[in-house]
């Protein structure tokens, strides 16, 4: 109990003297922002090996690109909010890009270590599985179908797939909830 608490404190503390900081800097102070960002650098880092520990070769480019995205919203920081949350937020953002990334490019770059594998799947799977999604989707009432059609199986952003079907980008979104809740549901009972 007393590490979570000794923990908390230090937390409070860092916090705190984080924030003094970017106050003092956005007052003027340049000493004090190039302190902020310094500091702020090596939570920073912590973060982002804590979380890449397979990839430690981007840790230092992520530092760098989420201190210039912190100094670049700098204005949008509100004194009555944490900063913490703040630039975990911008911190997070970052991470999910550079994740979202390199998962497409390395999906283009699949090697084929085993020449056999390329004739283990024959396209009469993918034909049943579409037959067994589609029985599923026919299922499921239209406010919850079309949006997991457009959003989940065609890749449309919510905004357009809220356009095509005239639905509210927030019905879009529920749709797409509910409709795989119930999904699993069905698939779970079928099992």
């Amino acid at each position: 109990m007393e590490r979570i608490e000794e923990r908390d404190v230090r937390f409070a503390t860092s916090e705190n003297q984080l924030r003094e900081l970017l106050v003092q800097g956005l007052d003027g102070d340049a000493a004090a922002y190039h302190r902020f960002l310094k500091a702020l650098s090596a939570h920073l880092r912590a973060y982002f090996r804590k979380r890449l520990f397979q990839r430690p070769d981007e840790v230092e480019d992520l530092v760098q690109e989420t201190l210039l995205a912190v100094h670049n919203q700098r204005h949008t920081y509100r004194l009555d909010l944490p900063l913490t949350a703040w630039v975990h937020a911008i911190a997070r953002y970052k991470l999910v890009d550079l994740l979202r990334t390199h998962t497409s490019r390395e999906a283009l770059t699949d090697p084929l270590d085993d020449e056999h594998e390329l004739f283990a799947v024959s396209d009469t799977e993918a034909d049943e599985a579409r037959k067994d999604l589609n029985k599923l989707l026919a299922g499921l009432p239209e406010r919850q179908r079309l949006p997991i059609v457009h959003v989940k199986l065609e890749g449309l952003s919510v905004v357009e797939a809220a356009q095509l079907t005239g639905m509210s980008e927030s019905a879009i979104k529920i749709g797409v909830h509910r409709g795989l809740k119930a999904l699993a549901a069905k698939i779970r009972g079928i099992a």
